[in-house]
């Protein structure tokens, strides 16, 4: 089968399409014909393995243990293992699996559902990581509630744009933030207000957050404890930028750490894909709350572009790869 492949950390450049073996399908999984997959975060970490805090965790050390990139995926069944009850050959579907760059990938029974019926192979394909980490982020982490005032700041990105139709679907008053040229497509996807953080900056305006969801990780702790309401609620997505060694995650370990001394929750968190929560973005998204808004697409052949276009951020949205 065609995968993209590396044999090496690096930038986009180690990247190749080379001819493999399909992956071998064990009791528990299933076996997908990929017709798209999604790019995150995660994809770029796995292939430079940076921070290096990543290789100590078992990714690999000199060389990823993985050699096809790719998390998220969707296509149809090709095949299941012994022990798979839910699917049968033919099955659209969607969901996480190591590997996804790729004409064939396995994953886990409980990490595939059924497609939504009113998306697209690419646009299903945009929907895992990003919505879980939003969902969790929110609902989890930010106990969020309906009436309250959420804040996202990245309401442009991957995470973001959902993050917004989330707090939404859940009642919240949403305000995004984001770039000057995303203002308008934010404001699309349901934000109540949206402010352009090249010409206003949140944490001076006075305004007060029941919660607010960082995706983007800059801002310093201290400032963006003004903008939030005395016992307010901030959730830090992930550990974005910092050093070499261990990424971002000073701050929001800053955060964790100062929690229990401050009357403000400060929380950080990893999200982790799970058949409950994939199940219910397909029921928001069948039922219209929630859609996912695709930057650009890119075939097979061109993966190491679409990871150097996501690299820049300059898009809004996902940027999807196409098998």
């Amino acid at each position: 089968m065609k995968a993209v492949v590396q044999d090496s950390y690096g930038s986009a450049d180690v990247l190749r399409v080379g001819e493999i073996e399909k992956p071998e399908i064990s009791d528990d999984d299933v076996m997908v014909r990929v017709h798209a997959a999604g790019l995150d975060p995660g994809v770029w970490h796995l292939m430079t393995g940076l921070p290096y805090l990543v290789r100590i965790m078992g990714y690999g050390l000199r060389a990823p243990k993985t050699r096809v990139p790719g998390n998220d995926l969707a296509g149809r069944i090709e095949a299941v293992g012994k022990n798979v009850t839910r699917f049968h050959t033919g099955d659209e579907v969607f969901g996480a699996a190591n590997g996804s760059f790729a004409e064939y990938a396995c994953a886990k029974e409980d990490l595939v559902a059924l497609k939504p019926t009113n998306l697209t192979f690419e646009q299903a394909a945009a929907v895992p990581t990003s919505a879980f980490t939003a969902l969790q982020g929110l609902r989890d982490h930010g106990r969020i509630e309906a009436g309250q005032s959420v804040l996202i700041i990245g309401a442009s990105g991957g995470v973001g744009h959902y993050a917004v139709q989330l707090a939404r679907a859940f009642g919240a008053e949403v305000t995004g933030v984001c770039s000057t040229t995303k203002v308008d497509m934010v404001r699309s996807i349901g934000a109540d207000h949206v402010i352009d953080y090249k010409k206003e900056d949140f944490t001076a305006m006075g305004g007060k957050y029941d919660l607010i969801l960082d995706t983007a990780g800059a801002r310093p702790l201290t400032r963006l404890r003004r903008a939030l309401t005395p016992r307010g609620t901030l959730v830090i997505v992930g550990a974005e930028g910092g050093n070499t060694w261990t990424g971002g995650i000073g701050r929001p370990l800053r955060g964790a750490m100062l929690s229990p001394f401050v009357k403000h929750n400060l929380r950080m968190y990893f999200a982790i894909g799970n058949r409950e929560d994939l199940e219910l973005l397909r029921e928001l998204v069948e039922d219209g709350k929630v859609s996912p808004v695709i930057d650009r697409t890119y075939p097979l052949g061109e993966a190491a572009d679409a990871i150097r276009y996501w690299e820049h951020g300059h898009g809004g949205g996902k940027v999807v790869i196409t098998v």
